[in-house]
């Protein structure tokens, strides 16, 4: 399932990883879930207005308060190019006025009654939400209502929130090594294909976004019919569809095109990109794989969510185990996947070195530990372990107001279904040891020929001395997940 949205935009990608002795190719002992079990993680309801407004109701009754997300099926990768950041500061754009406020206006309507409220981009979605007392959803949707197609903001709001996202860039990225790696791997990986574009956009392309580029935009991709509703919180079905009815269904529906986007052609030589800063004091090793995303194949990737468990989660995975705790060659070490995109997905192994260990040799073993795990799969105890640790996952999603509606979001907007999301923890319990073993030597084999070649990232001090004298765990590597406001 996917993390929490703030753990998954500030943190990055997932934490630590595994490793384990030689093993042997055995199924799963533990019988999946029968049919007859088969039971819904959320019980949410869903309706369509007759303007193609899709609702997703999660009804949770703990206490009087909800949170109230609007998803657009439209990120960065939609930008015309040349136009790169076009997505990103139509976000900002949304809170400078529209439809009966002011710009600021919206944010300060929702704090007035105690409430809290942000916005998010990504490749392939934009959202808004905002979290409040239940009594104040009506509120809540109407000024959402409002901007959805009524957007206004005065030229001279344009031309200083500019300035505004272009200091952002400065701050996430430019001034960020960890970041700018990141943003070269993905260039590398994503050859003409709009993943391997910045969300936030190239700074010479946004210094000079105008705001016809962002009204062409807007006009093009806000409409009900290309959004998602989603209210979780203290409501039931029919109270959020009588009102979504009322406040969102007189908004017409607009002539939404198909996503169209570009595909990468064969590169088989794999690229490296070594990036050298005089801040760094942790140096960095990272080898990125293309991989299916869960739209692109579903079978695929609940294996890969399997085996990203299996390798990535924790510290006695096998990543982490075999480079951190018995070779001692590396303070942190991991692999995370991401099943939530409309097109390809990849799969990020890194580790940082202990202190005088070569990247080179680091990145070898880490290429050692997948060659172990297309050889040799997975024990059925990892397995099992897994898919306890992902099914409790989603248990756990359900304690939280916020996060089963950034879930659902996430899934709906690139190419999941209400049912994908609601079955995820039975569809995860049918995942064998062969569906994991399989999916490594089809995506991770080191010594694989790949249409998409994997690339590799190395980040190294300016010097030498620069490092310090003892390594401090290293974070995931920065990932490009989506840019908020």
């Amino acid at each position: 399932m996917k993390r929490f949205f703030f753990l998954l935009v500030f943190l990055s990608l997932a934490t630590a990883a595994m490793a384990a002795a030689p093993v042997q190719k055995l199924e799963s002992k533990a019988a999946p879930i029968p049919e007859a079990q088969k039971k819904k993680t959320f019980n949410a309801e869903t309706f369509t207005l007759d303007n193609g407004l899709q609702i997703v109701v999660i009804p949770d009754h703990r206490a009087p308060v909800v949170t109230h997300m609007v998803w657009y099926k439209v990120g960065a990768a939609e930008e015309t190019p040349g136009k790169s950041g076009v997505a990103h500061f139509l976000e900002h754009l949304m809170f400078k006025g529209s439809k009966g406020l002011l710009p600021g206006e919206f944010s300060r309507k929702i704090r007035a009654v105690g409430g809290d409220e942000n916005a998010f981009t990504g490749h392939d979605y934009t959202a808004f939400y905002q979290s409040l007392s239940v009594n104040n959803l009506e509120t809540a949707m109407t000024m959402e209502a409002g901007r959805m197609r009524g957007l206004n903001p005065p030229l001279e709001h344009v031309e200083s929130e500019r300035k505004v996202i272009l200091e952002e860039r400065r701050e996430r990225t430019d001034n960020n090594p960890n970041a700018r790696l990141a943003e070269q791997v993905n260039a590398l990986l994503y050859v003409n294909h709009p993943y391997g574009k910045p969300v936030i956009g190239w700074a010479h392309e946004m210094a000079g976004l105008t705001w016809a580029d962002e009204k062409a935009f807007y006009d093009r991709w806000y409409a009900p019919n290309n959004a998602i509703l989603i209210v979780a919180g203290d409501v039931t079905g029919r109270q959020v569809y009588d009102l979504a009815k009322k406040i969102y269904g007189p908004i017409p529906k607009s002539n939404i095109r198909p996503r169209v986007r570009t595909t990468s052609p064969p590169l088989h030589g794999a690229p490296e990109v070594t990036l050298k800063d005089a801040t760094i004091r942790e140096p960095l090793v990272e080898k990125i794989y293309r991989a299916p995303s869960a739209h692109e194949n579903k079978k695929e990737s609940l294996a890969l969510e399997v085996l990203g468990d299996i390798m990535g989660e924790g510290s006695t995975s096998r990543m982490y185990k075999a480079l951190v705790r018995d070779q001692k060659i590396a303070t942190s070490a991991g692999l995370a996947y991401e099943a939530e995109n409309w097109d390809d997905s990849d799969v990020w192994t890194y580790a940082t070195p202990a202190p005088g260990v070569d990247l080179k040799k680091l990145r070898d073993a880490m290429d050692a530990q997948l060659r172990l795990l297309v050889d040799k799969g997975v024990t059925p105890e990892e397995l099992n372990a897994a898919k306890t640790r992902m099914e409790a996952e989603a248990v756990y999603a359900r304690d939280s107001l916020t996060e089963p509606a950034m879930i659902f979001g996430y899934a709906l907007t690139t190419g999941e279904s209400v049912d994908d999301v609601e079955y995820w923890p039975y569809n995860i319990a049918h995942v064998t040891a062969q569906d994991v073993q399989n999916a490594a030597k089809k995506y991770l084999n080191p010594d694989a020929v790949y249409d998409h070649a994997p690339v590799t990232g190395y980040l190294e001090p300016e010097t030498p001395e620069q490092l310090t004298q003892t390594a401090k765990p290293h974070a995931a590597p920065a990932m490009d997940a989506g840019a908020l406001r």
